[in-house]
């Protein structure tokens, strides 16, 4: 299997299952755990840690096609899988 990116998608009206879903399909492939809980916390549960970070940032701007600025580099935005979906969907401008 190539580890690599998923080519950028048009995710304006995207569901909150969507983007999980595409978020969970980037972890698995870096983790071995698929069945992550949607609020366990990854970094203080071993799963991920501040360099895989970096990789995550990376695929949620190319994926997602959005900007995360210094400021949204916040622990909050990215310690689950909950907070990862509502982070991106607050940067998308979405409600759903």
């Amino acid at each position: 299997m190539v580890r690599g990116f998923i080519t950028t998608r048009v995710t304006f009206n995207m569901s909150t299952d969507d983007i999980m879903v595409q978020v969970r399909e980037f972890l698995g492939q870096f983790i071995k755990k698929i069945d992550i809980d949607a609020d366990q916390n990854l970094f203080t549960s071993g799963l991920v840690n501040s360099l895989f970070a970096m990789q995550l940032v990376l695929f949620i701007e190319k994926e997602f096609g959005i900007q995360i600025a210094n400021e949204d580099l916040d622990f909050e935005n990215f310690k689950s899988l909950n907070a990862i979906t509502s982070f991106i969907q607050n940067k998308l401008g979405s409600s759903t």
